[in-house]
């Protein structure tokens, strides 16, 4: 797959993914609130979890891009793209509730301080800020850059991937009772 087609095609998964995601701050507090019988979480802890997580992934992702942006003039874009392959069949995987085993680090677990609104906003931004790194890296820098990713086993990804990766970790395959 062409890197800009690659591009696009994020791009279209984290504003589809981001869109869905926002639809559940205007339910019914009842159904953000209900807790499923074993115990999993509420639909409120769900959209805190993913703020949360893509807090960290964007920590690591502006790294990223950063690094991506400085190896343009350090190393060979072109030999990069003959051995590229996109990981697809492991970041899709994520997108699939139970598809992995993976402890969750405790600092991503949802707490219940964070007003609604508050996580609404941030989910909102996030999903902002990672059009923008796409934005910044137009002619396939993305993949000049990688660092290590433990989930699901993916080993060493590039900023493209990175970036791909809040989109899978909040499609609705991913958390439908609460966990992953």
């Amino acid at each position: 797959m062409r890197i800009q087609e690659l591009i696009i095609e994020i791009k279209a998964t984290l504003n589809h993914v981001f869109t869905e995601v926002d639809t559940w701050f205007d339910k019914p507090e009842a159904v953000r609130d209900y807790r499923p019988p074993n115990n999993d979480w509420t639909i409120n802890e769900i959209l805190e979890h993913i703020s949360l997580t893509s807090h960290f992934l964007l920590k690591l992702i502006d790294k990223g891009v950063l690094k991506a942006l400085k190896n343009v003039n350090n190393l060979d874009l072109a030999k990069e793209l003959e051995s590229y392959s996109f990981e697809r069949a492991k970041l899709d995987e994520i997108g699939i509730y139970k598809s992995f085993d993976w402890v969750r680090p405790e600092y991503k677990e949802p707490t219940g301080r964070a007003s609604l609104s508050d996580i609404r906003n941030t989910i909102a931004a996030q999903k902002n800020a990672c059009l923008q790194y796409l934005d910044q890296m137009p002619n396939e820098e993305g993949v000049l850059y990688k660092t290590t990713m433990t989930v699901n086993g993916l080993g060493k990804i590039n900023v493209y991937e990175y970036i791909h990766f809040p989109g899978q970790a909040c499609s609705k395959t991913h958390c439908p009772n609460g966990k992953e």
